[in-house]
């Protein structure tokens, strides 16, 4: 029987990542895996959905270190045997029936003990230690609670040891409201464990699109010399949701769009897109690129936040076919909060000189999707147009979700003996969801949690870029007061306020919808 304090020995966390300038960070050798993981907020939404689905995931495929132990915590008031009905539970709702194998579950169950813990309360954390046996390192704790329990979490793994030495630390968004808040979230974290040993998650970075977009660009010689102002003409970036709050109602409405989605997912999106190639696929080379590009973006302030971004609040409407309620509605109170933004943004180097790139992120859209939409140039010649022939410019969809997949749209000639000319057609060239169909998708928190345990940092988000990202949101915050700027209304059911077609056809750009 395996039990949350039956040791195995561990080896010595060392880290091969270099977090840039003023770090303080040398490269060490490879870490070892680590024999335990601690899962804070372990009875939370984000646990049962996501976190206990991906373990159990890497379980079945024989991912886990074979004496991982895993403690889950949370305030609670259960036992073993009743979290890990709980977990049972969970996993029935999250997964296929045929994946819940008897002997599997049993298994994973098993490497489960639960600790009922009041992070808020120091003493309690030395129950926590005493079900991590000090011979089982190094461990890795997961924090998915509120970021008001960082700080008071953080010192108490100190307190009782379990932050030292080869300890590292993931932490869940958000990380602040802002730059000030971040940074002392940031400065909190740096108290116990440093950045080599602290896994900033941003869920995205976990997806397979994600990471085939850097396998495309770098892994190709057709692709990176034409990944540039000379060729491409804008860039697009879409997240769309057709939720509402669903449960999120107190966190959301302090937040809004701009902070909850673009401040994260969307800069790291157009970080990965717009980046240098990195001398390798490594944690320090990536990140060391994507800082560059968050440093290049050119601001968006008080002079320019009324004419480069669009916000916009759900009012009624339908979603297939559906009636849903406003946003003042589901909320129960007015509110400026916006759940919708556009914003046309610039990186100001040499490879994206006039290239604008176009986001936009809204709740209660038409559909659900996940998308970046490369819009390259036009032929500059056709030798087709005496013929009555059109050329498309080329076009490149790396969409994350609903389904993820890469499509190349290209032109072709529309088969037939056509005596009046050549007819050109676009078609699809399908660089993904075809050839890997047998290829099981995965949850983005397996490949995250994989990492985490490994000890490998290269798709967690380092301290100066998170710094980065809020200094570039924190203006444009700033110029939305400045400008006294209110969201606009736009139907649940719509691509949101009509101010967002007209941020890109004034530059004679049409959203893909």
């Amino acid at each position: 029987m395996l039990g949350c304090t039956k040791a195995r020995p561990g080896g010595t966390l060392h880290s091969a990542a270099h977090t840039g300038p003023g770090c303080g960070v040398n490269d060490l050798p490879s870490p070892q895996p680590v024999q335990s993981l601690l899962l804070f907020g372990a009875t939370g939404d984000l646990a049962r959905r996501m976190l206990l689905p991906s373990l159990f995931g890497l379980d079945v495929d024989g991912l886990l270190p074979e004496g991982l132990r895993i403690v889950a915590t949370a305030r609670s008031s259960l036992d073993d045997a009743s979290f890990r009905a709980m977990t049972e539970t969970a996993l029935g709702k999250a997964l296929e029936a045929e994946r819940l194998k008897p002997a599997a579950l049993a298994r994973f169950l098993e490497r489960i003990c639960y600790v009922p813990l009041d992070a808020a309360k120091p003493d309690q954390f030395q129950k926590l230690a005493a079900a991590v046996d000090a011979t089982r390192h190094p461990v890795a704790t997961f924090l998915s609670t509120a970021p008001s329990l960082f700080r008071a979490t953080i010192a108490g793994l100190a307190a009782c040891g379990l932050a030292g030495g080869t300890a590292r630390l993931a932490l869940e968004k958000p990380l602040g409201t802002d730059l000030a808040s971040s940074r002392d979230i940031n400065d909190a974290v740096a108290e116990a464990f440093p950045e080599s040993r602290t896994f900033r998650i941003d869920h995205y970075l976990g997806k397979e699109t994600v990471q085939n977009l850097l396998a495309m660009r770098f892994g190709n010689s057709l692709f990176e010399p034409l990944w540039n102002a000379q060729h491409i003409e804008h860039v697009q970036i879409t997240v769309a949701e057709t939720v509402g709050l669903e449960g999120r109602l107190d966190y959301f409405d302090g937040t809004g769009s701009l902070r909850d989605m673009v401040q994260n997912h969307m800069l790291q999106l157009l970080a990965l897109t717009a980046m240098e190639p990195p001398a390798q696929f490594d944690a320090s080379p990536i990140r060391n690129e994507k800082v560059k590009v968050l440093r290049s973006l050119r601001r968006i302030g008080q002079d320019t936040a009324a004419s480069h971004t669009v916000i916009g609040q759900y009012r009624p409407g339908a979603i297939a076919g559906m009636p849903v309620s406003g946003y003042v509605e589901e909320l129960g109170r007015a509110s400026d909060t916006e759940t919708f933004v556009a914003i046309k943004a610039h990186v100001d180097n040499w490879r994206w000189k006039g290239v604008p790139f176009y986001m936009r992120t809204g709740k209660r859209m038409p559909s659900r999707q996940s998308e970046i939409f490369i819009q390259f140039r036009g032929v500059p010649h056709s030798i087709f147009a005496h013929r009555g022939a059109v050329a498309q410019p080329n076009k490149l969809i790396i969409r994350l979700q609903p389904e993820e997949t890469i499509r190349l749209l290209m032109m072709t000639k529309q088969p037939g003996l056509d005596r009046e000319g050549v007819r050109l057609r676009e078609v699809p060239l399908d660089l993904g969801a075809v050839a890997f169909a047998d290829v099981r998708r995965r949850i983005a928190y397996e490949r995250l949690l994989l990492d985490l345990i490994e000890g490998d940092p290269t798709l967690f988000v380092r301290r100066d870029e998170v710094e980065a990202q809020w200094e570039w949101i924190d203006a444009i915050r700033q110029g939305w007061v400045a400008n006294s700027m209110t969201p606009r209304p736009y139907a649940a059911g719509t691509w949101g306020p009509s101010a967002a077609i007209a941020l890109t056809e004034r530059d004679g750009v049409t959203w893909r919808d």
